[in-house]
């Protein structure tokens, strides 16, 4: 870890290496625990039941870590800001590229979204008198003009910290982490002492219940992988950044399954049903106190903020990455001079922010299930690439390497079959499909990306030049 009065270093491409260890971990961490868990606990527990879920949660878990010691591989060999977007260009070609860079920043951007909607949904909780001032209707619920401003304002905060530099970004994701985990311990504290083993009942229910937990798994642990796109602005051993991952990734699956088990024991699931903001009131509960469900809140609050600021940082680097590339317009390819962030990616993600609160609260279903797809593509990708490169470049440094050749072969066979799988269950007809909302918005956004990757040359082969030959068929140089 840097000592905090270290200068920063800046690195060849203009970002600076301020990003430490404790960072990082804040950053990957912080990423995967937003909002979900306070709300999506309760239908978890009526769909699938108290083991249903945490089958469901460990087996994403599981899926997930596969997932990260494939990224903790990738980004160990190719420490560069975007992540993704440089696997798949060595392993797969530009234009594959660009349909892995595009579908997990959508991915990104649907969740910086739902936070932004979230934030006043959990606001109004703790004071009701911001739903005033009615606007209009939006997906069947009612937006108010206090209640759209809480949410746009606060995205403007988080767009201004993700601007004027990573380390800022870095600092208020540690704190707001703490003060996570800190709610997290009261929340297993009082389902020790006012908790009941009998209302975890029902146990199990049905595999279709269980399979509509799974679908929200991308959605919950999406954000390991930011960690990969501010690579160039951490500053440590690439070997580091490839555990770091894995061990986040640990991390949330414990606090998941801690967040089910809390909550169920707190009452009996029919009244869990009937909670507004399932995991406050079980709080409330646990500790017979009404101003419990505030601290709840208060921690769901920092969920919230966390993701935020960690998925616009990963985001904009993404969005960046392209614009380096000549995938995207050159304008989200530059740094700020002083800066050194990604500022033009920065405030367009932060203006999409801005006007989601207007879509209100019946957007936030929709706003999770619309990009959970393209993240799950973007992962069975990276597994896909892994596998090549381990193939055809198999003397390529790798700081941090996920097993020998055999075990490498397995892992990626592994990742790719289990995303694979994942993927179908968003498949329209399935038992756990997404809505149809969900559906029309992604849809939205993959037509937007055909636009964009038209124009992207045919015939450019992989390879670890495969950047350069991009910008030279483009009439563009770096």
């Amino acid at each position: 870890m840097s000592h905090p009065s270290s200068p920063p270093v800046q690195g060849e491409s203009g970002f600076k290496k301020t990003l430490s260890t404790l960072d990082a971990y804040a950053i990957g961490f912080g990423a995967m625990i937003g909002f979900g868990w306070v709300v999506l606990v309760g239908g978890w527990l009526k769909s699938a039941g108290t083991v249903g879920s945490i089958i469901a949660i460990v087996t994403g878990g599981v899926i997930m870590t596969v997932v990260a010691l494939v990224y903790a591989e990738m980004v160990s060999a190719m420490p560069r800001a975007g992540g993704e977007h440089h696997y798949l260009m060595r392993g797969l070609g530009a234009r594959w590229s660009f349909i892995g860079s595009w579908g997990i920043t959508g991915g990104y951007i649907s969740i910086v979204a739902f936070e932004a909607v979230a934030l006043p949904r959990t606001a109004a909780y703790i004071w009701p008198q911001i739903e005033s001032v009615h606007l209009w209707t939006a997906f069947g619920s009612d937006v108010s003009l206090v209640w759209a401003l809480v949410g746009a304002v606060a995205a403007v905060v988080i767009t201004w910290i993700n601007y004027i530099g990573v380390k800022l970004a870095g600092i208020v994701q540690t704190i707001v982490v703490g003060a996570l985990l800190l709610v997290g311990a009261l929340l297993v504290f009082g389902a020790g002492t006012g908790g009941s083993v009998s209302n975890l009942e029902p146990l199990f229910t049905n595999a279709t219940g269980l399979f509509s937990v799974m679908i929200v798994v991308p959605f919950l642990f999406v954000g390991f992988d930011v960690i990969p796109q501010s690579a160039e602005e951490l500053n440590m051993p690439p070997r580091r950044m490839g555990v770091m991952i894995i061990l986040s990734v640990a991390a949330a699956t414990l606090w998941y399954v801690m967040v089910i088990l809390t909550t169920a024991s707190s009452m009996p699931q029919s009244e869990l049903a009937a909670a507004k903001l399932v995991t406050a009131d079980a709080m409330a509960a646990l500790f017979d106190s009404q101003a419990m469900a505030t601290v709840l809140l208060v921690g769901g609050m920092a969920g919230i903020l966390t993701s935020w600021i960690a998925l616009l940082m990963g985001a904009a680097r993404l969005l960046y990455a392209m614009g380096v590339s000549g995938m995207l317009p050159r304008w989200f390819g530059r740094l700020h001079p002083t800066c050194r962030t990604p500022a033009n990616a920065v405030l367009f993600i932060g203006a999409l922010s801005v006007a989601a609160p207007f879509f209100g609260a019946g957007a936030l279903g929709w706003f999770v299930d619309s990009g959970s797809p393209s993240i799950v593509l973007t992962y069975m990708m990276v597994c896909v690439v892994f596998l090549i490169l381990r193939r055809r470049e198999p003397d390529m440094e790798r700081p941090f390497r996920a097993g020998g050749p055999a075990v490498g072969t397995v892992l990626g066979v592994a990742g790719t079959l289990l995303t694979a799988g994942l993927l179908s269950l968003y498949v329209p007809g399935m038992p756990a499909s997404i809505s149809t909302m969900a559906y029309v918005f992604l849809g939205l956004w993959w037509v937007l990306g055909l636009l964009f990757l038209l124009r992207i040359p045919r015939g450019i082969a992989p390879g670890p030049d495969a950047e350069e030959r991009l910008l030279e068929r483009l009439g563009r140089r770096h």
